[in-house]
């Protein structure tokens, strides 16, 4: 699977986490769009962004890692360079999503929330897509499939 060249990511930095700071310090409730941001520039919050933000917040370590733990959609490691969702939701589980779920953990060879091994996908579980007329659904890349087979999902990733 050739990676998304629009997913281009930035080192993390100090300076690029002063930089999101500064961006959203004076926005209502700044910690998640500061998150946020880090997330997107990155591809994940690495560990080092807690002291940094804790200090420009005020807040302690502990409440902004509580934060980022609590919510499914930041990570705390690299992803792989292409990530595939799958929805477990019960509109796509009543057409097949549970299959669909099984067969590409076995063909990628990792369950959800890891990444292979050479670093080219990462497999997460979403619970709706939005899709749902369309199951069973998946994302790759942030391009949205629906009534996707194992057959097919092979496909899309073989491409």
């Amino acid at each position: 699977m050739a990676p998304d060249p629009q997913l281009t990511r930035e080192l993390w930095s100090e300076e690029l986490v002063e930089a999101v700071v500064a961006a959203h310090r004076d926005k209502r409730g700044p910690l998640m769009p500061m998150l946020r941001a880090i997330q997107v520039r990155c591809g994940y919050i690495d560990p080092r962004s807690i002291p940094l933000l804790a200090q420009a917040l005020n807040l302690s370590q502990a409440e902004v890692y509580g934060v980022i733990s609590f919510y499914r959609d930041f990570r705390s490691e690299a992803p792989g360079s292409s990530i595939v969702k799958v929805c477990r939701a019960e509109a796509c589980q009543a057409v097949g999503a549970e299959a669909l779920a099984r067969h590409v953990r076995t063909y990628l060879g990792v369950d959800f929330g890891e990444t292979t091994t050479d670093g080219t996908v990462s497999l997460e579980q979403v619970f709706c897509l939005g899709n749902c007329a369309l199951g069973p659904s998946l994302m790759i890349d942030d391009i949205l499939y629906g009534r996707v087979t194992g057959e097919r999902f092979e496909k899309l990733v073989g491409s």
